[in-house]
């Protein structure tokens, strides 16, 4: 749940720290918390999968689980972690803008209904005009609402947004006095629950906009390719068992519920509402395609405006990100985010 907090939420001397001096190493750690797109992690290090292709490439890798999501990604940012997982906004709002030079090594999957607005009220998004809505302000639900005002002809300044607490969401949509919640999952099937509620929109209309990555630290993997491929093997592996239909594949996910805290039930749920990327050739195409260039730009445009690029940025172009292809936004001379699908392509095409 806490991988959808933000960078503003965090931006303490720690996110504009130098990264640790890169070099030839044989150690490194990768950060995850708790999402359903992110459990193949843990289940991966319980399992062998990551001790089976860290020792194919003579590596120790060890895999790492943090309590507080942005956390994680303040202690990547300050060069304690060679890898973490987190979303596309927020690799460019923390890393990024802080200065460290990011790569997406794996697209995942994005949000395909894992995120949404549930109101006891209103029925379309338009009948939200003049109405409070109850999100984790500067998070991705805040995203998602701007995305959906801007679709219904609205927008930020026709609602209130009343900044409300993950942990506090589903009580404060059981109170009589609030109206509207933008949240994710699993609090968003406990709301969508609620008597008299209404899902009025959610991710899967915004499709390929929510993404979550593992990203590495652009200097380590430069140094040290061979991370990164021991990374996209372990990934894939593990992937094949969250897709496959049979009881390998159900043991697997059973496994990656309960260590998320639900059921098969509950897990299989949220993948439903996942957009998976089960094979790397998928994600290499995902990850090549003019939609995700599209993509960074609403974000980026997001970030800037609500002071999410740092105090000295002067306009979204202040922090570079690069494509597949050489394509960038922003200032080229300071990409500070990559999306580079090499690594999965390699994958693909079955050279690790």
């Amino acid at each position: 749940m806490l991988r959808r907090l933000i960078a503003a939420l965090a931006l303490s001397a720690t996110i504009f720290a130098p990264a640790a001096e890169a070099a030839p190493k044989k150690s490194f750690e990768v950060a995850w918390t708790i999402y359903v797109g992110w459990m193949p992690w843990p289940y991966a290090a319980d399992s062998g999968i990551v001790k089976k292709w860290a020792d194919k490439y003579g590596l120790d890798i060890k895999v790492t689980q943090i309590n507080d999501y942005v956390e994680s990604i303040n202690q990547f940012t300050a060069g304690k972690f060679d890898g973490v997982t987190l979303t596309n906004m927020d690799a460019l709002t923390i890393p990024a803008a802080g200065g460290v030079d990011t790569t997406a090594l794996i697209v995942g999957d994005f949000s395909n209904g894992n995120d949404g607005v549930v109101s006891k009220t209103a029925k379309l998004v338009a009948e939200l005009k003049g109405k409070s809505v109850n999100l984790v302000e500067l998070s991705v639900s805040h995203y998602l609402l701007a995305r959906a005002l801007d679709g219904a002809g609205l927008a930020e300044k026709d609602v209130k947004v009343v900044n409300t607490s993950d942990a506090d969401m589903v009580a404060a949509f059981k109170a009589p006095d609030v109206e509207t919640v933008t949240t994710w999952n699993p609090l968003l099937a406990e709301v969508k629950a609620e008597p008299g509620a209404t899902a009025i929109f959610d991710s899967s209309k915004i499709p390929g906009e929510i993404i979550d990555l593992l990203s590495v630290n652009t200097e380590t993997l430069k140094d040290n390719p061979d991370f990164g491929k021991a990374l996209v093997g372990i990934w894939y592996e593990t992937l094949a068992l969250v897709v496959d239909p049979g009881e390998k594949g159900k043991a697997a996910r059973e496994a990656m519920g309960k260590q998320s805290g639900t059921d098969l039930a509950g897990f299989e749920a949220q993948l439903a509402a996942t957009k998976l990327f089960a094979t790397p050739a998928e994600a290499v195409a995902f990850a090549e395609s003019p939609e995700i260039v599209k993509t960074m730009d609403l974000v980026r445009t997001f970030s800037f405006d609500h002071g999410l690029l740092g105090e000295g940025a002067k306009s979204k172009d202040a922090v570079g990100i690069g494509f597949a292809g050489g394509k960038t936004l922003g200032d080229a001379g300071n990409v500070k985010l990559r999306f580079d699908p090499s690594f999965m392509k390699m994958a693909a095409d079955g050279k690790l």
